[in-house]
């Protein structure tokens, strides 16, 4: 079994008044409804912190597919123009 501890929590009365109405509907008592919330609380910002991640990899990989593309296009404007020319040299012999 997990080692506890006690703390003290100071709570709005009327968030005090929520969570004792909860608690008799599925928890033994008002600490393991406290731990649940705080695990469910941990598990969704770590979830809001990978999304952010994620979204901040996109916007930097977003810049350097970019440049890849304007790479990848210079060489087909070079490819073309030797490639027109073989075209104009084929055509005068």
């Amino acid at each position: 079994m997990a080692e506890t501890r006690r703390i003290t929590v100071s709570l709005p009365n009327s968030l005090l008044e929520e969570v004792d109405v909860m608690v008799p509907m599925e928890y033994k008592n008002r600490s393991d409804f406290i731990a649940e919330a705080m695990k469910l609380f941990i598990n969704e910002k770590k979830k809001l912190d990978i999304i952010e991640q994620l979204r901040e990899g996109y916007k930097e990989m977003s810049q350097i597919n970019l440049v890849l593309a304007e790479m990848g296009l210079e060489q087909d404007i070079v490819d073309l123009a030797i490639y027109e020319a073989s075209l104009k040299r084929q055509a005068m012999l």
